[in-house]
């Protein structure tokens, strides 16, 4: 049994966010505790990383084809693309990354191919 509420025809979802308060941080190789001004530096870079890599993804992938695969929501072999942004854009094999040297986990890529992705899937009923 899935934990997701069944749409009816023509309704769509919605994704809520929630504000957090981040007080401190720890640097997972030294153990040191970060200032909440360190923190912020480091959150805000991660942020302009994704947004980056969100970006390149949505330049490579704006065009009338790709946007209609994806709203389309059913990839090459026929099968229904999931309703995750991130993992439809897998599925197609559109892939998000990071500036050359730089090294990140993948949850930093998902989170780059969620919001690549949802931007892609809403062009599609955008007005002109």
């Amino acid at each position: 049994m899935s934990g997701k509420l069944r749409l009816a025809e023509g309704e769509a979802s919605r994704t809520a966010c929630a504000r957090a308060l981040l007080r401190t941080g720890v640097d997972e190789e030294t153990g040191e505790v970060l200032s909440q001004t360190v923190l912020a530096q480091r959150i805000g870079w991660c942020a302009d990383l994704v947004a980056g890599m969100a970006a390149a993804l949505i330049g490579a992938h704006w065009n009338s084809v790709d946007v209609e695969v994806l709203a389309g929501g059913v990839d090459a072999g026929g099968r229904r693309l999931p309703s995750n942004a991130w993992m439809a854009l897998r599925r197609l094999g559109w892939t998000a990354t990071p500036p050359r040297g730089v090294r990140v986990n993948d949850r930093i890529v998902r989170m780059a191919q969620e919001q690549a992705g949802r931007a892609l899937r809403s062009v599609k009923w955008r007005p002109m």
